[in-house]
């Protein structure tokens, strides 16, 4: 049995401070146990030997055994270069050394088989090898080897400080030879059993050193699941222990503010999703348990609509709501478009962001505390320490991936017992990354549109095609629809972005002059005031374009518009292009979306016009997204604490993910709290593990 695994690394044979240091630094190896969770990233196959007859002139690393029969030094322009003839029974090649040659030529024996690896160079009919790895034949025998050599992640900084491949395989042979081969399980014998998994001990060894393919597939396979396991373990758990332990208002009654909308009000039939999310959410505020769901719904599928029935629901049990958006715009949008929805009835609703006035907040606090505020809608501003409620029943966060945990969680703490809380999200979330980073949260998905939305048709349009496209937006603005051109905003090079937004304005003003048209603009440097007014003249139908960046990407609502064109489109990312062109086909017509680009473009740009040209379908373009860009960059950095994984990888591992939930969800239904014997191991590793671990997605 293993005690000593949580040893420094500075104490492993081959080590020492200055590499201890080095490791800590660079990989974040502080101990043993560190090093021998730190996996391989690809193997190279030394199961074959060559010939040197057999060499073929390609890049391909291979092996050869051989005896150094003769060895010179050749001098050149700078300094000296080592040359080994080398040969086997079929012939012989040569081997070059251009650094170290006389620290080399000490250290080879003459006529002593050797093992050589790497890759050959051909030149005047003849192959040579620079700098190869060498190993006497009988050490190769000897040493704890595989034939599939592991090659681990390295930095700059450890390759100049000669802390090769090589040295972190031979330390990591130290380590084995140190602790043996024996560690403690973490998965009870059922779970082994039943998912054909080999051991804890046997998964370690093969995935450092696999005798074959099929050892290291289930090493992987072994150690890739408990990954998984042990994170949906922490996140499902979670979830319970909030559930039995975190009291909820509960929302007995469906009353007059809700019915009388439901009647009045409700400007169409619900669709057979919203109902079903909608059953969802009541059965969880009727519960005495405290509700964090995540509604997830395309662009236009109707989130707001459900969103406010529910507040009317906390209306109806004297509790008050509060909606939260990431831009002003936004929050302006909600506001405006919940006013316009309870029309002609009893229901005091406040808009409270970074512009709103002094005196008009001194109100909404006052208003608030009293009670009198029932529903209060904004951006940041509503977590400021001033914003008190009387009795918060719910609290609402849209597009919650633009809010940081910390600024998320201090909606919590404005009462004694903590709000019911709705996630909502236009960004599609593909289910792995949803089972991953938001495995504490039910999920609600509204996956159908409103009747008689019409599917936006999108083309991809290159800058040579420019006029037939100006002459397409002409003919819609004939038929008295309105246009949106939206140029792309990098951080990086915000002059640049302004500059682009400028000279487009320019040449758009030439070929749309007055006053046959009128143009808005809208971008980040300009006053809020000056942007709204822009924004209200094309809402009126006083401006038939509206130049912009992505500062209308979010929420912005105007049913006339009914083509975007977005303007360097390979600069974007999949998940902003479907945003942006979910800002059209609101109103009964058709609508249309033209992405243009230069003709210079990457593969992976290629991918993502093709998506968005192929499909309107947010799940299937956030998969492909997933795998172009990866789990953490989904997610912004925020999220990313859950998924900085050793070995799974939730794309490629989806199938195991599956697995490894369905695992967990049957082992804490019959074992919440881990005692039974069974899943004495299971337990331990889970202490250990969340003690360590950083699971940052929950909302509390």
């Amino acid at each position: 049995m293993i005690t000593n695994l949580h040893t420094s690394i500075t104490y492993l044979k081959g080590v020492g401070p200055n590499r201890a240091d080095l490791l800590k630094t660079e990989l974040g190896i502080h101990t043993y146990s560190d090093l021998i969770n730190f996996f391989p990233f690809r193997y190279i196959d030394r199961t074959q030997f060559v010939k040197i007859n057999q060499l073929q002139q390609n890049t391909a690393e291979i092996q050869i055994v051989g005896k150094i029969t003769s060895l010179k030094t050749v001098q050149q322009k700078r300094g000296s270069r080592l040359v080994a003839t080398f040969m086997d029974e079929t012939g012989t090649m040569e081997l070059i050394w251009f650094r170290g040659a006389k620290w080399i030529k000490d250290t080879l024996k003459l006529n002593i088989p050797y093992v050589i690896f790497g890759k050959t160079n051909y030149f005047n009919g003849f192959y040579s090898m620079a700098h190869p790895e060498m190993e006497l034949a009988s050490a190769y025998k000897k040493n704890l080897r595989t034939a599939m050599q592991p090659v681990y992640p390295s930095t700059e900084k450890l390759s100049n400080k000669g802390i090769s491949n090589r040295v972190i395989s031979k330390i990591m042979q130290s380590l084995f030879q140190e602790v043996g081969t024996e560690f403690r399980e973490t998965l009870s014998e059922d779970i082994i059993k039943n998912n054909q998994l080999i051991s804890k001990s046997e998964a370690l060894f093969n995935i450092h050193f696999p005798k074959t393919q099929e050892l290291l597939a289930e090493a992987q396979k072994r150690l890739k699941f408990e990954e998984l396991f042990f994170i949906q373990l922490q996140l499902i758990r979670r979830k319970m222990i909030r559930k039995a332990k975190i009291k909820g208002f509960n929302f007995e009654k469906v009353g007059t503010y809700f019915n009388s909308f439901y009647k009045q009000n409700l400007p169409f039939e619900l669709t057979n999703a919203q109902k079903r999310v909608l059953k969802e959410i009541r059965k969880d505020i009727g519960s005495n348990a405290q509700m964090n769901r995540l509604l997830q719904g395309d662009v236009g599928s109707g989130k707001t609509i459900v969103a406010l029935l529910v507040m009317l629901i906390a209306l109806d049990n004297k509790y008050q709501a509060t909606l939260m958006a990431p831009t002003e715009i936004l929050a302006t949008q909600h506001y405006n478009s919940i006013v316009e929805l309870l029309k002609g009835m009893n229901v005091t609703v406040k808009l409270l962001t970074g512009s709103t006035k002094t005196k008009e907040r001194k109100i909404i606090h006052s208003d608030l505390e009293s009670g009198d505020l029932q529903i209060l809608i904004g951006t940041h501003a509503l977590i400021e320490d001033k914003v008190k409620f009387k009795n918060l029943g719910i609290a609402i966060i849209d597009e919650q991936h633009r809010f940081g945990v910390a600024q998320r969680s201090k909606l919590w703490k404005k009462n004694e017992l903590p709000p019911h809380i709705l996630v909502m999200t236009a960004t599609p979330i593909p289910r792995t990354l949803a089972m991953s980073v938001y495995g504490d949260l039910d999920i609600s998905v509204i996956d159908e549109l409103p009747p008689g939305r019409k599917e936006v048709k999108t083309a991809h349009r290159y800058d040579a095609n420019r006029l037939s496209v100006f002459k397409f937006l002409k003919d819609e603005i004939a038929k008295g629809r309105q246009v949106y051109i939206v140029y792309p905003l990098i951080n990086e090079s915000e002059a640049m972005d302004y500059k682009d937004l400028m000279d487009g304005y320019e040449s758009i003003s030439r070929d749309f002059p007055k006053p046959t048209y009128q143009i808005s603009i809208v971008h980040g440097k300009m006053k809020a005031e000056d942007k709204e007014f822009e924004m209200q003249r094309f809402i009126k139908g006083e401006t038939q374009i509206m130049v912009a960046t992505t500062v209308i990407e979010v929420g912005v609502n105007i049913p006339n518009a009914s083509v975007m064109v977005i303007e360097s489109a390979e600069r974007f990312g999949l998940s902003q292009l479907h945003q942006l062109r979910g800002r059209v086909g609101r109103g009964a017509e058709q609508s249309y979306c033209i992405l243009m680009t230069s003709f210079k473009l990457s593969n992976e740009a290629k991918i993502r016009l093709d998506t968005m040209v192929s499909t309107s379908d947010g799940f299937k373009i956030a998969e492909v997204d997933l795998k172009l860009r990866g789990p953490g960059n989904l997610m912004g950095t925020q999220q990313s604490g859950v998924l900085n994984m050793k070995i799974a990888d939730i794309v490629k591992d989806a199938h195991l993910l599956k697995l490894a939930r369905t695992v967990a969800i049957d082992l804490l239904e019959e074992d919440s709290t881990l005692t039974k014997p069974a899943n004495r191991f299971i337990n331990i590793a889970y202490q250990e593990i969340s003690k360590n671990s950083t699971i940052w997605a929950n909302i509390s």
